[in-house]
């Protein structure tokens, strides 16, 4: 359950990567940011963290389209390095807006089905874990469907959106390069709706999130959408089986052995391309 989060999280890294081939570190500042604004949605006009989302996802789909034309497309230049560098500027620049106008408080929502569980056979699942694992495997579902049968903007008739994307790449076309950073960003806002009723948000939140989103990308293959979901649920696995034996303190040091396991014996992932 906690691993589908670690998936969709992982999804929107490796959708930007699959255009850019280029790693976003805004992406955590930019879940965090998420998390921020399904907090206030909560907060100031009561709405429930999975009737935010409805919102927040073009919301947020709009500021990573306009991070893209306005922010990292005219400050890189078309540098694979300066866009490495302009993201990490970001990620400053949002972390700290955020703990100047929030400060580092921790806050939480106390939402009446945050503690419900779910029976299934002698398990019993947390109901927000529950819902949430269902709505990634739908988004994971809808993207690769999007990417896979949608039609072929570049005008040929034998390829899908998918086979154009991965041409984009190389070419970086604006528009398409702009909307699909604008994808990866608004599954973040997903990523935050769902996390919401059993996780905390301050300003740092997001990173947790997105160092492991790393392992999944490389683990899944980079940019592969199957790999992202596939490698997030597995690395949930991972951390649960780690935790039990050696601590819940200590789980993700499971993660990260497997990370370098990955990259030493397998590289490439489980589907994609080299890391």
């Amino acid at each position: 359950m906690t691993g589908a989060i670690y998936a969709l999280v992982a999804l929107g890294l490796t959708l930007i990567y699959g255009v850019l081939h280029i790693i976003n570190f805004a992406h955590g500042a930019l879940l965090t940011a998420a998390m921020f604004a399904a907090f206030f949605a909560h907060k100031l006009f009561g709405l429930d963290p999975y009737v935010a989302a409805a919102g927040l996802t073009p919301l947020f789909f709009f500021i990573g389209y306009g991070l893209q034309r306005y922010v990292i497309g005219p400050a890189s230049h078309g540098e694979d390095r300066n866009i490495l560098l302009v993201t990490l500027g970001l990620a400053v620049v949002i972390e700290n807006t955020l703990l100047y106008a929030f400060r580092a408080d921790t806050r939480t929502i106390n939402l009446p089905y945050a503690f419900e569980v779910v029976e299934f056979g002698n398990a019993f699942l947390a109901k927000p874990r529950v819902i949430a694992f269902g709505a990634v495997i739908g988004v994971a579902f809808v993207l690769w469907l999007l990417m896979r049968f949608t039609n072929n903007r570049q005008g040929d008739p034998r390829g899908g959106e998918g086979k154009a994307w991965r041409r984009i790449g190389w070419h970086r076309r604006g528009a398409h390069l702009r909307r699909d950073v604008g994808i990866g960003t608004a599954c973040l806002a997903i990523a935050a709706c769902l996390l919401l009723p059993t996780y905390y948000v301050n300003p740092h939140a997001g990173n947790a999130f997105v160092l492991v989103a790393f392992t999944v990308v490389v683990l899944g293959g980079m940019g592969s959408v199957a790999g992202a979901l596939l490698g997030g649920l597995f690395v949930g696995v991972v951390e649960s089986l780690s935790g039990l034996y050696l601590g819940e303190s200590l789980g993700q040091i499971g993660i990260f052995v497997m990370f370098i396991l990955v990259l030493l014996f397998r590289p490439s992932g489980l589907f994609g391309e080299r890391a």
